[in-house]
């Protein structure tokens, strides 16, 4: 979901659309600013992921060189905050794209398909890939979370 959702965030910088037409693209630099730093914490937890399995490798091997309970659960915990922040990122970048979009939506022009001259306001399909893009972030750290959850149950039931 990552790798999507640095895709479309890519494909939308890249896109100069938005950047022809600033004062047409209402409101969606904070959505896309917050999208972006969802992407950025959802990096850290991927680490972190890698982080447990190296975790979970040690406790399936039996060696001396084993974590403590405490040390597992830090680790845990931590990744369990990446993917709350995360979370939270995401879904007030989502609010503020939607909110955008709906706004645009407003005052778009009923029943016109214009080719972009004045008063065309159409929601275009790189807006649409943005909400996309937000969603796939939002996805792929809601996953984390339960994950995080479940392992840190997992944890304090041994």
């Amino acid at each position: 979901m990552a790798v999507v959702c640095a895709g479309v965030l890519t494909f939308n910088s890249i896109g100069s659309d938005l950047i022809r037409n600033r004062d047409r693209a209402i409101g969606l630099g904070p959505g896309l600013s917050l999208t972006t730093l969802a992407l950025l914490v959802m990096a850290y937890s991927i680490w972190q992921n890698w982080g447990l399995i190296r975790l979970s490798r040690a406790l399936a091997g039996g060696t001396t060189a084993r974590p403590s309970k405490a040390e597992t659960t830090a680790q845990v915990k931590r990744h369990l905050l990446a993917s709350l922040a995360g979370v939270t990122l995401a879904t007030i970048g989502y609010q503020a794209l939607a909110g955008s979009l709906t706004f645009q939506a407003s005052i778009q022009q009923p029943g016109f398909a214009g080719n972009g001259g004045i008063g065309n306001n159409a929601i275009t399909s790189l807006e649409m890939f943005s909400v996309m893009a937000n969603t796939q972030a939002l996805t792929g750290h809601l996953i984390g979370l339960w994950i995080s959850l479940w392992l840190l149950q997992r944890i304090q039931r041994r």
